[in-house]
């Protein structure tokens, strides 16, 4: 793997506008939901990068291992309430956009479980986090636990 641009090394307005948005939304969603959404997320999209880092975020969270390790069959589990089985949904189809193109279905399950603000915020929690994933897989960001490993 050849190595890739640092964006953290990097001074660069774009990245702290992200950040800036990521510092935003923590103060307009609950936590422990929107880390399980950016989870499910990294797992459509494959990105370790993010993968490890929202894991490790969620677990601190008190997020448990059997609902991280059930997430990507989250509508063949009970261990998932109604409103994260809306925000879920809402995220992949979100991610998916150009296959799904956000149906009315999808919508209407999150929007009953979110005010406005609420809805808008989890939006663009969702498209922050394909963001991230497409910068970390585009420049090769590694994980902690893949530098760990030696070859």
């Amino acid at each position: 793997m050849s190595d890739r641009i640092n964006l953290f090394s990097q001074k660069n307005g774009g990245i702290d506008g992200l950040i800036a948005t990521e510092k935003w939304l923590a103060e307009k969603i609950d936590s422990k939901l929107i880390e399980l959404v950016k989870v499910r997320v990294s797992q459509l999209n494959g990105c370790a990068y993010c993968l490890h880092m929202h894991r490790q975020a969620a677990l601190e969270l008190g997020e448990t291992e059997d609902r991280l390790l059930l997430l990507s069959a989250w509508r063949e589990s009970r261990l998932y309430s109604a409103q994260e089985r809306a925000a879920l949904a809402w995220a992949e189809t979100l991610t998916l956009i150009a296959e799904t193109h956000a149906p009315d279905e999808a919508y209407d399950a999150v929007n009953r479980f979110f005010t406005n603000e609420e809805l808008i915020a989890l939006s663009i929690g969702i498209a922050i986090i394909n963001a991230w994933n497409r910068l970390a897989i585009g420049f090769r960001l590694q994980h902690k636990a893949d530098r760990k490993q030696t070859v």
